[in-house]
Order: structure tokens, then C-alpha cells, then sequence
């Protein structure tokens, strides 16, 4: 397996990854037998791996899924394939309807990025009732989640006893709004028992191993909205993860750790930094995050504006925030609208990220060149979203090489044109 590989010796596979991200191929295999990053792929799958963690380009994930109101596996796939065409490097299944087998399996077959999934879904599904779920019926979905070719998987760890006692006496506004989490908190309530993702993590790891499975270790008790950030249900999660990072590393197992959903600008280095601290560097994986709560319709914005923020700080995954969060199931359209805000957010934090820097910056350099030079083919294909700035352009297309925002009055060419005109006066006076 890819981690255990690492610790041996430099593989093929390792330095065709640290060419196109731009960084020493020894260094990137170090950095994945430590633990600092991870490449998500299944044994049983083959595709351009893709590196998260520390000094690789900022990842943006893309979540699909059915729903029981909404529960049309076509219609997720093509969300799916319209996110990867606009750059999602990796694709979640988060289907909980009636053909959620369908969707996981035509993802994994169809797609060249990896695919998560979040187990717990799919063995809530099996009962009628979802805390009359079993250990086995756990363990028994990421097992079959994991054959079918999956390449990580989001698992609540982190929800405890210790945990719940944080919750208990530190009350939320929102208690807790990861889905994930809101059912495992739930079955323990329900049967007095402690999660058997945590209690029985050993046999997780065996799975994993078994199929190089990247294990996600889940933010059950993240903040889901201003009010709730940053208190002690989360950092008491912080640390338990920390814990099980340690030994996914131990047994050669790769591993995520999923952060904070909502959190005010100025906590939001303050969390990616304790993540960082507490989980010994380990790829770090965000919903966002959202920096306000008010702006339902607008919140691929908002977390765009927190996902540049985290990246700054550290943050390695961006899941990106499309503008039918908090309202309904996203559309196509919406998946594209996150996909594009999500890269944006990535790429203004590899601007200042370690490693990546002189890299993102280069792209604008060459986008700055192309508009001094009113060199309109350039700037489009440099564009993050060339069609849609094709069709802005094209919708108020002026008569000559500017935009029709100056029209003759382009500050660019303005200068240009009098400094040729200067540069032509001087060379006359020369000839005479």
C-alpha cells in the first residue's frame, strides 16, 4: 500500500505526482510515509493519483448524492462529471435515497478522480429505524463500500462519550448539524453504548489496509453556525482525532481529518492552526468554511471568502459550498457555480502557501501580460471559467481590441499607445 510503499523507497507513482506538483520527488515520499500527505486511491482502481496535505496544491471536493425526495441516480453522476469537467479533484457520494447503490458504484466506474463516500448513510438505510443500526451493519458498509472501489470515507470517530459529555455541559445553539455525526450521536443515546467507530477502531484500520482505503476522520461536532464555533465539543474532537491519526500512521493506514463548517473570519486561523497542531500536520479537509450566517443563496460566496482564509492558514482540501446550501438538494448549475467559486478560493491560498506560491503566482503573472498586451485568446484561456467570461465578453463585444467598459478611453492601450508614439518622436529626432 501507498504509505507503507513510501516508507520503503521512491515509487513511479510518487514522482509523476511530484512533477506536476511542482515539488522534489524524495520529499513527496517522505512527506507521504510521514503521514503529512495523502494520495486517495483504492487498490482496486487506477487513475492519476491526486497528493493533499502539506506543501501540495489546495484540492477542492465536490459532494453529490441522492436524497429520499430526490432520487435519481442520472441526474448525480451528470453533477458528478460536470464538476470534474470544471475541476473538482475529487467527487462524495453522499446519497441516502433508494438507488444510493447505483450512484456509488457508477461514480467509481465512470470518474477519474477519487471517490468518497460516508458509510454511516448506508447503514442507517438498512433499518428501519436508524439507531437500531449494528456494529456489524458499520463495518459491514465501509467493507462493501471499500470492494465496490472506494477511495476514502468519512467516518465519525470523534464522536464519543467524551465528547457528548462536552456537549452535555457546554450547550449549542445548533447542537450538531453534521449529518454523520447527528446519527452516531443518536445511536449511542439510543443504546448506551459508546461509537463502535471509535470503540472498534482496530478493525477499521484492518479494512482500510486491506484496500489502501484513506480513512476521513469526520468533524461529527463541528460548528453549524457563528455561535458554536470554536468551543470545547470541538476541540475535545480535535484531540481525539489526533489520537487516531496517530495510529492510522502506526499501521500504514492513510488519513484525513475533517474541520469546522461555520466559523467567524477571525477564528478561522485560529481552528486550521489547532487542527494542525492537534493531529500532528495531517491533511487537513474543510466544508468551506462559512464566515457568516446570513446569506442563504450566497453561501458558495461565503465559503469561498473562509476556504481562502483556511488555505492561507493551512488547510489542504476545500469542500466546496454550492448556493443551495442550507435550502435544498444543488442542481447541476449549482455544482458548476461551487466547483469554479471553490477553485478560486484554492487558488488564492496557493498564492502564499508554502511550496506552491511561485506557481499560482506565475498563472497571473501571465493573465497580467495577456491584458497589458489586450491579448484576448490569452486572458480566455487562462481564465478560470473561460465560458463564462467568453460570454460576458462576447455579449457587449466592443469594435476594437479593448473591452467596452473604456472602449477608447482603455487606460492599457492609452499608455501603450503614447509611449510608442514617445518612443517613435525620439527615434526621429535621432534620424535627423
Amino acid at each position: 500500500m501507498l504509505m507503507r510503499e513510501a516508507k520503503n523507497g521512491l515509487s513511479d507513482e510518487v514522482k509523476r505526482i511530484a512533477k506536476v506538483e511542482g515539488v522534489e520527488p524524495e520529499r513527496l515520499r517522505s512527506l507521504i510515509a510521514r503521514g503529512l500527505v495523502a494520495v486517495p486511491r483504492n487498490a482496486g482502481r487506477d487513475f492519476p493519483g491526486r497528493a493533499v496535505g502539506m506543501l501540495m496544491s489546495t484540492k477542492v471536493n465536490a459532494n453529490v448524492g441522492t436524497s429520499k425526495d430526490y432520487d435519481d441516480c442520472d441526474e448525480e453522476v451528470r453533477k458528478a462529471k460536470i464538476a470534474v469537467q470544471y475541476g473538482a479533484d475529487a467527487v462524495m457520494d453522499l446519497s441516502t435515497g433508494h438507488d444510493r447503490d447505483s450512484v456509488r458504484k457508477s461514480l467509481i466506474k465512470e470518474l477519474d478522480v477519487p471517490v468518497g463516500t460516508v458509510p454511516i448513510y448506508h447503514a442507517a438505510r438498512k433499518r428501519r429505524n436508524a439507531v437500531d443500526m449494528t456494529s456489524d451493519d458499520l463495518f459491514n458498509s465501509v467493507r462493501e463500500h471499500a470492494k465496490d472501489g472506494v477511495d476514502f470515507v468519512t467516518v465519525h470517530c470523534g464522536v464519543n462519550r467524551n465528547s457528548l459529555e462536552r456537549l452535555k455541559n457546554d450547550p449549542r445553539l445548533l447542537n450538531i448539524v453534521s449529518r454523520g455525526g447527528a446519527l452516531t450521536l443518536a445511536w449511542m443515546l439510543h443504546n448506551g453504548k459508546d461509537n463502535p467507530f471509535y470503540e472498534e477502531f482496530d478493525y477499521l484500520l484492518e479494512i482500510a489496509s486491506e484496500y489502501d482505503l484513506t480513512l476521513s476522520l469526520g468533524d461529527g461536532m463541528r460548528p453549524g453556525c457563528m455561535a458554536d464555533a470554536t468551543d470545547r465539543p470541538e476541540f475535545m474532537e480535535f484531540i481525539t482525532l489526533g489520537e487516531l491519526v496517530r495510529r492510522c500512521r502506526e499501521k500504514g493506514v492513510q488519513c484525513i481529518v475533517e474541520g469546522p463548517g461555520h466559523v467567524p473570519l477571525d477564528d478561522v486561523e485560529l481552528s486550521v492552526r489547532a487542527m494542525k497542531k492537534l493531529t500532528g500536520d495531517a491533511p487537513l479537509y474543510l466544508l468551506g468554511p462559512l464566515v457568516t450566517d446570513i446569506a442563504p443563496g450566497y453561501d458558495h460566496v461565503v465559503g469561498a471568502i473562509g476556504g481562502a482564509v483556511a488555505g492561507m492558514a493551512g488547510a489542504d482540501f476545500l469542500c466546496i459550498v454550492t448556493p443551495s446550501e442550507h435550502l435544498a438538494l444543488p442542481t447541476v448549475d449549482d455544482i458548476r457555480e461551487g466547483v469554479i467559486v471553490g477553485r478560486i478560493a484554492a487558488h488564492v491560498a496557493d498564492t502564499v502557501k508554502e511550496g506552491q506560491r511561485e506557481r499560482a503566482r506565475l498563472l497571473d503573472e501571465r493573465m497580467s501580460r495577456a491584458r497589458g498586451d489586450l491579448d484576448w485568446k490569452a486572458q480566455m484561456g487562462l481564465a478560470i471559467d473561460p465560458e463564462r467570461a467568453e460570454r460576458i465578453r462576447g455579449t457587449r463585444m466592443p469594435e476594437g481590441e479593448t473591452c467596452s467598459m473604456c472602449s477608447d478611453l482603455c487606460a492599457i492601450k492609452l499608455v501603450r499607445d503614447a509611449l510608442n508614439q514617445k518612443a517613435m518622436d525620439k527615434s526621429d529626432q535621432r534620424g535627423a
